[in-house]
Formats: C-alpha cells, structure tokens, sequence
C-alpha cells in the first residue's frame, strides 16, 4: 500500500507541475492570469459538486462556522492561484513555481509566532535556505529575467498560499472534513472569479477557437486541480503528513523541468542552485514536523 501511495504523490507533484504548460498555451489566445484563474476553479468546482453528489450528499451539509472557514480558505487559493499565473507571466515559470513553494516556510514562522511552536535549528536552516535560494531564483545578482514585480507577485502567492493552509489546518482541529472543505473552497473561488472576471468575457475568448481553447480549459481545472487533489488525498491515507509534503516536492522540480523541455526556457547554474537550495529546505522542514 505505501508502494502505491508514493507513487499517487509523486503522479500528482507531475501533474501539479503542468500548470506552467496550460498558461503558456492558454496566454496567447488573450486568457488573463484572472481568467484562466476563474476557468480553473469553475471547472474545479463543478467536477467536485459532481462526484459530491454522486458519492454522498451529507458533505454538503456543514455548519455556519465551517461554511466561514472553508470559504476562507477558497479566498486563499483563488488569490494564491492569481497571483501565481501572474508571476509566471512576468518572470518565468520555474521562477514562479519555485517562490509560490516556499509557502511550508512561512507556515513554519507563522507557526513559531501564534501556535506557540518551538523555532528549532531546523527550521532557522530552512528559513536562511530559503531566503538564499529566492536571490538566487530571482535572477537580482546577474541582472537576467529580473522582474521586481514578477517576485514579489511569486513571494506573495506563498503567503496567501501558506495562509490556504494555516486555515486549512484550522478547519480540520475543529473537525472539519477534507472533502466538505474542498467543495466549498472551490464554491468560492468560482463565485469570486465569477465577479472579478465576467464569465462571458471567458466565453468570447473561447469561442475564437474552441476546439483549442475548450480542451486547455478544461484540463488545466482537472489537470492540474481535481486529479492530483484526489491522488495526493488518497495518499495520505497510508503515508504521515510529513512524509507527503516532502515527497510533493516533486511539483517544483517537475514544473523546472517541463519549462526548460517543453517551453524552451532557459536555467543558470545560480538559478539551478537556488531551486535546489528552496527544495532542501522544505524538504528539511518536512522531515523536522513529521
């Protein structure tokens, strides 16, 4: 069983990383990082509320105070995946993968100052790992693909990212179920989609070349959302949390490696250093919680 729940991570930390793939097919049509944010959770929403309702109804059923819970987390990820899209766009998407993944460290520092957690040498070697990788990620010591705005959208988007989880980890103290949590947290990242970018302003996009459009749509909300959410769950039945977060460090890898195959970009050795410098340090802090 563990044999199988590896490889459900290591399949959904793939399938997480072709994220930068469908934005770069999806941005020349004229997709905003907003819009293609509101397609990814549209989609994503409608295909859970399916399987919800054809699974057990009951998890629809949630009180006033999980309801405010779980929709706080749903602003989370639709400004985690916005804000994500946008840093992709303005620098690269190794860059933007690799900034959004520091989020364990913030959940880290977050932890120490209001849940009263020890700040444990592990952690403070996490944290200077950290903040070396991101310079040397950000491209500011050779002056390449530097976009001050691109990094600080990317650092931004681990916060609002770590922030998904703080609540997340909040939600289910309080007994919250993970699948009531997701389909709410989804409801709400369509509904301020839907307000933030008008649905039919999608529609006219699409329509340009639907046969393109409409398959990148739909994929980027089962892709790189609905599925691995499923595999990465499931794992967690047979793997500790520590264990999972470490091993789901395969998205950022994966995305660095697609951008550079399928996307042409192209990585320095201080890059590659500072990418490997940010994944040692989650995967030290994983290994300090589990």
């Amino acid at each position: 069983m563990k044999t199988k729940a590896f490889i459900y991570i290591v399949v959904a930390g793939l399938l997480w990383g072709t994220s930068g793939i469908f934005v770069h097919y999806m941005a020349p049509y004229g997709f905003s990082s907003f819009q293609i944010t509101a397609v990814r959770g549209i989609v994503s929403f409608v295909g859970m509320l399916l399987f919800v309702l054809l699974k057990n109804r009951s998890l629809l059923k949630v009180t006033w105070r999980q309801l405010l819970m779980y929709s706080v987390c749903g602003l989370c990820l639709y400004l985690t995946a916005a804000l994500y899209y946008t840093s992709m766009q303005l620098t690269s998407v190794s860059t933007a993968v690799v900034l959004m993944d520091m989020a364990p460290i913030y959940v880290a520092v977050v932890s120490v100052l209001f849940f009263g957690e020890r700040f444990t040498k592990m952690k403070l070697f996490s944290v200077i790992g950290m903040l070396v990788g991101c310079i040397l990620v950000s491209g500011v010591l050779t002056g390449l693909a530097f976009d001050v705005w691109g990094i600080l959208i990317g650092v931004i988007s681990g916060f609002t990212y770590a922030g998904y989880n703080i609540f997340t980890k909040l939600s289910m103290r309080q007994g919250g179920n993970p699948m009531s949590l997701t389909v709410y947290a989804f409801l709400t990242m369509a509904l301020i989609a839907c307000v933030v970018t008008p649905p039919w302003e999608i529609v006219a996009i699409a329509a340009q070349a639907p046969m393109i459009t409409v398959p990148l749509c739909i994929g980027i909300g089962v892709v790189t959302f609905i599925l691995p959410y499923f595999l990465y769950t499931m794992a967690l039945g047979d793997l500790p949390a520590g264990t999972a977060s470490a091993l789901s460090i395969v998205e950022p890898m994966a995305a660095t490696v697609f951008s550079v195959i399928f996307l042409g970009e192209t990585i320095g050795w201080l890059s590659w250093t500072g990418i490997a410098l940010i994944l040692l340090s989650t995967v030290l802090l994983s290994r300090e919680k589990s």
